[in-house]
């Protein structure tokens, strides 16, 4: 029986609570959680090193104020729209990598000890163009290579990428996720792990598999120390909260997520809400009451 985990991605607090003291009050006291993914969109990885310096030693220490344990440093929403690794222009590719430099080392100094992201996404154009496509991954491969070595030698424990939902963020099927394991495993510094996301997965691949969130579960949860979820009606990745509104809808239900990872053969899973809510009323007012109500909905079969 695996030993699985309760947390939640620090996402809510983007544009809300940029005060690392306001938002890890919110995970560690009203949440009343013990484990938080960061996320990078709170303290941009390039900012002034003197600057980041700080805002990660006042993140640290106030995670530990409130009793919570940074599990790991995860890419925000800001690289995602960047095509980042995968990008046209080898120029842009080769300042995405000094980019991912400074994400990998202030991992640390947030008191986590391993870092994750999706791999990157391509264009329309180079999605249809075989060449091009083979060219720019075998490149990903080994920049990840490449990063696996920094991140050992800077004392982190393992990375993790994330499997996606549309064909061009690169692996978005259950095939392409087993290759990209294989891929990025075979000559890597130390372990390369998966963050499964339940609302990720191809709808349009034409296998019913890879719409399945518990197919994805079983297969993967055992390399997956992080799985995010979201409620979700399994048409788009929604991020829904688990309120009653979303769950009369929604295709996530905890016991069958439960069971899943039960089936995978895994030892230890760490749960994390992904949950994005509007920045526009009235959502914006209920981003915490949205978080309370999830933490209370998973709490009836996760207590830790």
């Amino acid at each position: 029986m695996a030993k699985v985990t309760l947390g939640v991605n620090a996402c809510f607090a983007v544009g809300r609570y940029p005060e690392p003291e306001e938002w890890l009050e919110i995970v560690g006291k009203k949440l009343d959680l013990r484990y938080c993914q960061f996320f990078s969109d709170l303290i941009e990885p390039r900012v002034e090193e003197t600057i980041k310096e700080r805002m990660c030693k006042r993140t640290k220490e106030a995670a530990q104020k409130y009793n919570v344990k940074i599990h790991s440093n995860f890419t925000g929403t800001a690289p995602h729209w960047c095509h980042t690794l995968l990008h046209p222009d080898e120029g842009m590719r080769k300042d995405a990598l000094r980019w991912w430099e400074s994400f990998f080392r202030m991992t640390p100094a947030l008191g986590a000890n391993a870092v994750g992201s999706l791999l990157g996404s391509f264009s329309v154009r180079d999605i249809k163009n075989q060449d091009r496509r083979k060219l720019l991954i075998d490149e990903v491969i080994k920049k990840w290579h490449y990063l696996s070595e920094l991140a050992k030698n800077i004392g982190l424990d393992y990375i993790m990428f994330e499997p996606m939902s549309v064909k061009r963020e690169i692996p978005s099927t259950i095939a392409e996720t087993e290759k990209f394991y294989e891929r990025l495993n075979e000559g890597a510094s130390l372990p390369i792990k998966i963050c499964l996301d339940i609302g990720h997965g191809a709808r349009c691949s034409g296998k019913e598999e890879d719409r399945n969130p518990y197919a994805w579960i079983e297969r993967f949860a055992a390399r997956a120390p992080v799985i995010h979820i979201q409620q979700t009606d399994g048409v788009t990745s929604k991020h829904w909260p688990f309120t009653t509104e979303h769950n009369k809808v929604g295709i996530i239900d905890a016991e069958k997520v439960l069971s899943a990872i039960s089936r995978s053969g895994a030892k230890e899973v760490l749960l994390v809400l992904e949950i994005f809510h509007s920045f526009f009323e009235p959502t914006e007012d209920k981003v915490i009451d949205d978080l309370l109500i999830s933490v209370e909905y998973w709490r009836k079969y996760v207590k830790e």
